[in-house]
C-alpha cells in the first residue's frame, strides 16, 4: 500500500509537470502568463496546504464509516477485479458529480461553496485546485464513502484519487486541444474552458468532469466552433483575492 501511495503521488507530480510543459508548448491563450494573478494563493493555500489538511480530515472521517454502516462488511465489489472496480467507481462518481455540480450552479446556498472555483480570471492547470473546503468535504466524503462503503480495494481508492487529481488539472489546462468526436465522450479543456467563460450563452453549461457524454446526453453541452471565450471569472467584483477571505465570503450576509 505504501508503494501504491507513493506511485499515485509521483503520478500527480509528474502529470502536473507534463501538463505545464504542454501548456508552454501548445497554449490555447498564448498571452496567458504562467505566474498569473493569485498563482501563489492557488498553489500554496489551495493546492498544498488545504489539500494536506483536508486529506487528514477526510481520512479520519472515512476510517469511521464501518462504525456507521454495515454495507462495507458485505464487500459488494470486493470480489471484482481491480480494473472493474476502478472503472465502476470512475463512471459512478462522474455521473454523481455531474448532477451535484449542476445543482451547485442552481442552488444559491451550494453556489456559495462553488463560486471560489469560478473566481479566477484565467483557466490553467492550477485553476482546478481552487475549491472551497466545504465543497471538497462534501464531494470527497461522498466519493470515498462510496468506495469504502461498497468494499473497494484500498488500491482502487489511491489510484482513483491520483486519476481525479491529474484529470482536474488537465480539463482546466491552457492547452490548445482538438479531439474531434472524442470530445463527445471524454472531457477535456475544449469544453471545460467554456464552463468558466463569461459569455452569456455559455452560462450553466458543460458540467462534466471526465466523461463529456453526460453533457451531450442531458442537454447541457456547449462547444461553439471557431470561437474563443470572451473572458473568465465572476461578475461579482467584490469577491476577495486571498484564501481566508475567499473562504469567509461564502458566509456573507444574504443581500
Amino acid at each position: 500500500m505504501g508503494n501504491i501511495r507513493w506511485i499515485a503521488t509521483g503520478t500527480i507530480i509528474i502529470g502536473s509537470l507534463i501538463i505545464v510543459l504542454i501548456e508552454h508548448w501548445k497554449p490555447y491563450d498564448k498571452d496567458q502568463r504562467f505566474l498569473r494573478s493569485q498563482f501563489f494563493n492557488d498553489l500554496f493555500m489551495y493546492g498544498i496546504a488545504q489539500s494536506y489538511v483536508l486529506a487528514i480530515v477526510i481520512s479520519w472521517l472515512l476510517e469511521r464509516i464501518p462504525y456507521f454502516t454495515h454495507v462495507s462488511k458485505l464487500g459488494i465489489v470486493s470480489g471484482w477485479p481491480i480494473v472493474a472496480q476502478l472503472g465502476f467507481f470512475l463512471v459512478e462518481h462522474d455521473l454523481y458529480i455531474y448532477w451535484f455540480h449542476r445543482w451547485q450552479h442552481h442552488s444559491p446556498i451550494l453556489w456559495r461553496t462553488h463560486e471560489a472555483h469560478h473566481a479566477t480570471d484565467v483557466v490553467d492547470w492550477l485553476s482546478g485546485a481552487r475549491s472551497h473546503s466545504i465543497e471538497i468535504l462534501i464531494n470527497q466524503g461522498i466519493e470515498f464513502g462510496a468506495l469504502l462503503g461498497l468494499g473497494a480495494s484500498p488500491i482502487v481508492v489511491i489510484i482513483k484519487g491520483g486519476v481525479d487529481a491529474v484529470w482536474g488539472m488537465y480539463i482546466h489546462s491552457n492547452i490548445d486541444t482538438h479531439s474531434g468526436w472524442l470530445q463527445r465522450v471524454i472531457n477535456g479543456p475544449e469544453m471545460h474552458r467554456w464552463h468558466h467563460a463569461t459569455d452569456p450563452d455559455a452560462h450553466n453549461r458543460n458540467y462534466s468532469t471526465k466523461l463529456a457524454i453526460w453533457d451531450w446526453l442531458f442537454g447541457t453541452a456547449f462547444l461553439p466552433p471557431k470561437r474563443k471565450p470572451a473572458g473568465y471569472g465572476l461578475s461579482d467584483l467584490n469577491f476577495p483575492s486571498n484564501y481566508f477571505a475567499q473562504h469567509a465570503y461564502a458566509f456573507r450576509r444574504a443581500q
